[in-house]
C-alpha cells in the first residue's frame, strides 16, 4: 500500500490536509505524481512545477514543500507540503 499525506500551510498553521491511497502495482513515481494529480483536484489548485530544488528534498526526506515559485497563479497560502508516509 502506498499513502501519501498533503497538507496546505499559512502562517505556520495547517488549513487542510488529506491522505491519498494508491494500490495499484504501478511505479513509486507513478503512484507520486497520481497522488499529487488528486491532491490538486481535491484543492482545486493548479499542479505544481517540481524545481530542481524540490526534486533533491523530496529524494532526500520522501517530503516536499511546493510555494509559491512552483505555481503559476497565485496560491493563498505560504505552501503545500506532501509526504510519503507508507510503501510497500
Amino acid at each position: 500500500m502506498f499513502r501519501l499525506w498533503a497538507r496546505e500551510f499559512k502562517d505556520n498553521r495547517m488549513l487542510r490536509d488529506t491522505v491519498i491511497v494508491d494500490d495499484s502495482p504501478d511505479t513509486r513515481t507513478h503512484k507520486i505524481f497520481r497522488a499529487l494529480d488528486q491532491v490538486c483536484y481535491e484543492f482545486d489548485l493548479g499542479k505544481p512545477i517540481w524545481l530542481d530544488a524540490t526534486v533533491t528534498e523530496f529524494k532526500r526526506h520522501s517530503k516536499a514543500r511546493f510555494r509559491q515559485d512552483n505555481f503559476i497563479e497565485e496560491i493563498s497560502f505560504d505552501y503545500l507540503e506532501i509526504q510519503v508516509i507508507e510503501e510497500d
